[in-house]
């Protein structure tokens, strides 16, 4: 099944089922009103929502409509818990050797996974609106699972039959507050601002052969200032799969229905030590910081900005055929204007 979630002038707008194709949707008031009482009530609705979608697929309803990304807001305008990863240790062990540090070899069997804000997201087409270009701005394009309910405690064998849906993420960072908030030992807050979702959340077996080991085995693309700058797959060099960071994620308290954790930074070696550009062949990168990071390894200084006051920034996922799964996060950063 396919989801999203249309603007209507609530906090947590109206769902919709939408079609495989993302060409039709539907609103279901009478089964669920939000999708965050479609998680909350998972067993009773999921079956009369897939009855919806099958129909809306066949195009046997009546009630349908065009589906169009501009009025979607993220799939969970907000959400209850917002935990991201790292599950793609290449990506922080760039990170440490950019600044001259070996990696605890914990890294390799431990989990990196912080909370982040969840009651604020950014809509997929919605720009993205920062007081100051000196705070490093980037992009970080990853893969994000929403949960049912899981008991503290759950083993990764156990994890993966409470996924619900997965959908796309950019994790905007700011990489200029990033050292000096890390190094007050408490960990990411400012450096952190609302992330977005892709316009669609959808069912593991959309994914079909591509979901696999709790892994998306398909390049997630991302095209920077209309130039494609990345198309890593996100079932490659993935240290812990999403099972792993359920467990991670439960180890010490239960998580709630909708609760969404991501999969970090998607990273690849691409059979090198730092992985290569697109224009040099490569699949690329998910973000500004691996690249500069690449150039401060190879050059002593990075020579890549970080994104400035009208770039733009779109990340989507197709399948095999070159069909959207998601639909697109196609984002601009802005300059806030305040309050």
């Amino acid at each position: 099944m396919k989801f999203a979630t249309y603007r209507d002038g609530s906090r947590d707008g109206k769902l919709v089922v939408v079609s495989r194709d993302l060409a039709r949707a539907v609103a279901v008031p009478e089964i669920a009103t939000t999708l965050q009482f479609a998680l909350d009530n998972w067993a009773a609705v999921a079956p009369k929502l897939h009855e919806v979608y099958i129909a809306l697929n066949n195009d046997k309803l009546s009630d349908d409509f065009a589906f169009n990304e501009k009025e979607c807001a993220s799939p969970l305008p907000r959400a209850y818990q917002w935990a991201d990863g790292s599950a793609y240790v290449n990506h922080v062990e760039l990170v440490r050797k950019a600044r001259g540090a070996e990696m605890p070899p914990s890294f390799w069997e431990d989990p990196l996974m912080y909370q982040g804000g969840s009651d604020a997201f950014i809509g997929p087409r919605e720009d993205i609106p920062l007081a100051s270009e000196s705070w490093g701005i980037d992009f970080e394009g990853e893969i994000a699972i929403v949960t049912g309910d899981v008991p503290m405690g759950v083993q990764a064998s156990e994890a993966r039959e409470h996924i619900r849906l997965l959908m796309l993420v950019n994790d905007v960072s700011l990489r200029g507050l990033i050292p000096n908030e890390l190094g007050k030992g408490f960990g990411f807050f400012n450096s952190k601002p609302s992330s977005a979702f892709s316009p669609v959340a959808v069912t593991p077996d959309e994914l079909g052969d591509a979901w696999q080991d709790g892994k998306v085995h398909l390049p997630l693309r991302s095209t920077y200032n209309g130039e494609l700058f990345g198309y890593p797959n996100a079932g490659e060099d993935m240290t812990f799969n999403f099972d792993r960071l359920i467990q991670h994620a439960a180890m010490t308290r239960p998580l709630s229905a909708g609760t969404i954790i991501g999969s970090g930074t998607v990273s690849n070696k691409q059979g090198t030590e730092h992985g290569s550009a697109v224009v040099e062949g490569g699949v690329g990168y998910s973000c500004i910081a691996e690249v500069r990071m690449i150039e401060t390894i190879r050059d002593g200084k990075p020579a890549t900005s970080f994104m400035k006051f009208g770039d733009t920034i779109r990340m989507e996922m197709l399948d095999q055929q070159g069909n959207s799964i998601f639909g697109a996060i196609d984002q601009q950063v802005i300059a806030y204007k305040g309050p």
